[in-house]
């Protein structure tokens, strides 16, 4: 992992040169740990070595960036790793899977009703060595750990910053250590998630949660992980006019209603807009072969 990588790339053709818009291309980082990810599983994986565990514990699906980016985490820390997987074991395991078995991973399958209860699940599986992780890294540590998206870059000069929000731990992070002149937008990629202001702000200190934010929903194709015809088009678009590679479950939504919302004239013209690339290109791994350029 290296986030040296990191650059701000700007994109003025993505709206046809009306607006000052750039993106952060945190998803240089690493190929599998990749974008936000490290920087959500870093606080956890060294309070795991300052208290002594010899393993990660987590959860996610068949295609999660989250599994398989603490699988080579974990692995290149020394730490083993164990990964409480949704759903019954399939016949062929997905290319993630497969990925986070060949770093070492140790995988349970669990049904996908026993899976929305992970407190039961880390019950059944005490061991003094574990120390677990949230799926998808949600949670203080992580919010803590995301917050530093903004500083390996100045990104000072930016009034509005937008990003995908999935568990929201990352777009906790960004409003953390946004300055006051900046307002943050999230772009739910789950359908009708409501409760996600409030999962928020329950990693924000009461000061933090002052701030300008605001999540915007209805951008999410169909729910998470949907995509349409559309949303695959226009991944093709950004990567052959912008050359950036994105995913269908996080980053082509985040652009896609970033577009649409410059569009709508939500933002004034003279507004200066980053974009966090946020990585994890697992989802996609889940298509036949030719249905992305890239």
């Amino acid at each position: 992992m290296n986030i040296n990588n990191i650059y701000i790339q700007n994109i003025p053709s993505f709206c046809n040169n009306t607006l000052a818009i750039s993106i952060l291309r945190a998803d240089l980082i690493d190929p599998v740990v990749s974008g936000n990810k490290w920087f959500k599983l870093q606080y956890y994986v060294l309070d795991a070595i300052t208290a002594g565990k010899s393993t990660l514990a987590t959860f996610g699906g068949p295609y999660s960036n989250h599994i398989v980016a603490t699988s080579k985490y974990g692995a290149s820390m020394g730490l083993q790793t164990v990964g409480f997987i949704r759903g019954e074991k399939p016949p062929k395991l997905s290319p993630t899977l497969t990925d986070a078995m060949e770093n070492g991973m140790t995988l349970h399958f669990i049904s996908r009703a026993d899976f929305l209860d992970p407190k039961k699940i880390m019950e059944e599986n005490k061991h003094a060595s574990w120390a677990w992780i949230p799926e998808g890294g949600y949670g203080i540590k992580g919010a803590e750990g995301a917050s530093s998206l903004l500083t390996i870059k100045n990104t000072q000069g930016f009034d509005t910053i937008i990003c995908a929000v999935g568990t929201g731990t990352m777009m906790a992070g960004i409003i953390k250590a946004a300055a006051p002149h900046q307002k943050i937008i999230g772009i739910s990629v789950l359908k009708n998630n409501f409760s996600i202001d409030t999962e928020i702000n329950a990693l924000l200190t009461t000061e933090e949660s002052k701030k300008n934010f605001e999540v915007i929903h209805g951008y999410d194709f169909g729910g998470y992980a949907k995509h349409t015809p559309a949303l695959i088009k226009y991944m093709n678009e950004c990567y052959n006019n912008m050359d950036l590679p994105l995913d269908f479950v996080y980053t082509a939504k985040l652009l896609y209603a970033a577009k649409d919302l410059a569009t709508k004239g939500k933002f004034e013209l003279s507004s200066k807009i980053l974009l966090i690339h946020s990585g994890g290109l697992q989802g996609n791994r889940s298509f036949k072969k030719g249905t992305l350029i890239y």
